[in-house]
């Protein structure tokens, strides 16, 4: 379970709270206005932000300090590949950072590729790489690392309908059964896809409610977002 208790936190003009919680499992979007919030909420989980208040808790026990210690992976728009690596070394860095794996290591490296479909292009370099091939690379460091918490910030919002559908299928189908999804999205018809949705607005990020009640009779602040 992924709670976020009491938390609170401002910058300036800016400030954002939440007090609720994900069940392992959860697959949930997170909408609302542009500059409302929704990519610091996932900073703070991640621990790339600090609360002035509150706590991120996993499991009933406070997140690590450290961005790297939290038992989370996050996927952004721009995938985060290195040009000067290749495939196969991009993916896995989710494993060591120095790229010294155990021939253990290895076979999970290969068998992650495999499931995306992306073993015949292991040697090649981001460069060479469609916009989709660069994202299934990103999602298999993603699933090397198999953390419980993932966070997606805006990860495909580049892909065009196809390659969008195609991605949200692959998780489908690699994602462990029980990890917890949390998506920021600007697009309904992504956060449809999802069970529950998170409304950011207004310094608040709402608890999550069920994503086909919600999207079926929005409230204020989600209508005049959506434009419906």
């Amino acid at each position: 379970m992924l709670t976020l208790e009491a938390l609170t936190f401002s910058r300036g003009d800016f400030s954002l709270s939440a007090d609720w919680s994900l069940a392992k499992a959860a697959r949930c979007a997170v909408l609302g206005p542009s500059g409302g919030g929704k990519s610091t909420l996932l900073a703070l989980i991640a621990g790339f932000e600090t609360p002035q208040s509150g706590r991120v808790l996993h499991e009933g026990q406070p997140m690590p300090a450290q961005p790297g210690a939290r038992p989370l992976s996050i996927l952004f728009q721009e995938a985060n590949l290195f040009p000067h690596l290749t495939v196969a070394q991009n993916v896995g860095l989710g494993l060591d950072p120095r790229l010294q794996l155990s021939g253990t290591e290895r076979e999970k490296l290969d068998a992650v590729l495999s499931r995306v479909g992306m073993s015949e292009l292991r040697s090649r370099k981001p460069g060479a790489l469609s916009g989709g091939q660069r994202a299934r690379t990103a999602l298999a460091r993603v699933l090397l690392r198999a953390r419980p918490i993932l966070l997606l910030d805006e990860a495909f919002s580049a892909l065009g309908p196809a390659l969008k559908s195609e991605m949200f299928e692959l998780m489908a189908d690699t994602l462990s059964s029980e990890t917890i999804l949390l998506m920021v999205t600007h697009d309904p018809d992504e956060a449809v896809r999802m069970d529950q949705i998170i409304v950011v607005d207004a310094g608040c990020a709402s608890a999550p409610e069920p994503a086909a009640t919600l999207l079926a009779d929005p409230p204020p602040a989600l209508r005049a977002y959506l434009g419906t």
